[in-house]
């Protein structure tokens, strides 16, 4: 049975408007009520999907490490993503 689906990691809004310099909005990860640490995820089905999203992760004040650090670890390195309004959507 070939099942199409996507997993989905929750975020919100952080503010009520876009970040003024970048023009970009500004997401954070949600987290499951009572289970601290435990990031809010989904597996759905791709037909309920309605776009992609290009997340930028925000620079902190700690460097990423220079070696085994590879892209798929880039929802557990930063805190805090701006959603890429100049991507090409339909590229993804």
């Amino acid at each position: 049975v070939d099942y199409p689906c996507a997993l989905i990691h929750w975020c919100s809004a952080h503010g009520e408007e876009p970040c003024p310099d970048t023009g970009m909005w500004i997401v954070t990860p949600d987290f499951v009520r009572g289970r601290p640490g435990e990031r809010s995820m989904a597996i759905v089905h791709v037909d309920a999907l309605l776009r992609s999203a290009h997340l930028i992760g925000m620079a902190g004040k700690e460097c990423l490490p220079l070696t085994d650090f590879d892209s798929s670890d880039s929802l557990d390195a930063f805190r805090a993503f701006y959603v890429n309004k100049y991507a090409d959507h339909l590229a993804f």
